[in-house]
């Protein structure tokens, strides 16, 4: 082989070498990974944590069932109760300031509890809607979104029973909702972001776009979302200005969709998606790697444990504890 060959062949291969040696740089390793039993084969879809040792999560089978899994201590081990009456998925769930656990899912499905959980009532609301998140802003007015995809979406005020007080109709489906306080709240959906600061009276559109933004987390004035087809922007002035620090439709990148994101601090963060992928950022989201997979199931809701650890949930009744 000539020398000229040789140089040739040195300057082609050399990206690859470097390229390869990155990608296993990047993957990271959980110091633990523990599968726990969920009792169901449902889809689970959203967790909430409300102390040190009580939660909840929420799921089911889109036209068969509903399913609510309950936690006494800390989620080493789940409580599956199932609900014919109501019979549909359930999508999201949340605590109300007066102490009531709501949650939400296909066909206007509603529940309630005012015992922390212990018994649940049913409501069926008039609209038939697919809801994807309720949240209380006082322990008398709620907020429910939900919507599909680019055809339409919705707003509906209830009360603490579950009867809607109005409704606003989108041209997009809203995806998450997060309230900082009674005043403060933003949405995310498809293409958009929304802000209110009149308790969700009325909502302004904020100047970020380019992805459908599934979940939003908040850490103090950090504000961060994800988008399905892999994005992360951020914010520190609440939504007035904007970085985006994943870019999901760079072709150079690898192609995730993102379902969940999660900030324990203004540093840490991770996010989940489709076929158990797991995302972690240890500089306020600049960079993000990947962790070794363990699951070829759809995460679909990330939460931060009492005991510090990551629980993550999604399809076929999937639940693990991790500790990164």
């Amino acid at each position: 082989m000539t020398r000229s060959l040789k140089t040739y062949l040195f300057f082609m291969l050399m990206p690859c070498v470097v390229s390869m040696h990155s990608c296993k740089k990047d993957m990271l390793h959980y110091s633990k990974i523990q599968k726990v039993e969920s009792n169901t084969t449902d889809r689970l879809n959203d967790i909430l944590f409300i102390n040190d040792s009580t939660g909840f999560i929420v799921g089911g089978q889109r036209f068969a069932s509903t399913t609510i899994l309950s936690t006494k201590d800390g989620g080493y081990t789940w409580k599956n109760d199932s609900f014919p009456a109501a019979g549909k998925e359930l999508f999201g769930i949340s605590q109300a300031p007066g102490g009531n656990l709501y949650t939400c899912g296909y066909d206007g499905k509603f529940l309630y509890s005012t015992d922390i959980g212990q018994q649940w009532t049913f409501r069926q609301l008039p609209t038939y809607d697919p809801y994807k998140k309720v949240i209380f802003t006082s322990a008398d007015s709620g907020i429910i979104i939900g919507g599909i995809s680019f055809d339409a979406g919705f707003l509906e005020h209830v009360n603490s029973q579950g009867d809607v007080t109005r409704r606003d109709s989108l041209p997009y489906e809203l995806n998450d909702i997060v309230m900082l306080n009674k005043h403060t709240g933003f949405i995310s959906g498809y293409g958009l972001m929304l802000r209110s600061d009149d308790g969700g009276e009325t909502w302004q559109m904020l100047n970020v776009k380019g992805d459908n933004f599934t979940a939003i987390s908040v850490y103090q004035n950090d504000m961060w979302i994800c988008g399905y087809n892999g994005s992360v922007f951020h914010t520190t002035d609440m939504g007035t200005t904007w970085q985006k620090q994943r870019n999901g439709n760079d072709v150079s990148q690898t192609s995730y969709h993102l379902l969940g994101i999660l900030f324990k601090d203004a540093m840490n963060g991770w996010a989940v998606g489709e076929k158990g992928v797991v995302l972690h950022s240890d500089d306020g989201g600049k960079h993000w790697m990947e962790y070794d997979n363990f699951t070829a199931n759809d995460l679909h809701s990330i939460a931060l444990a009492p005991n510090g650890d990551i629980m993550v949930a999604g399809d076929n009744g999937t639940i693990f504890r991790l500790k990164p």
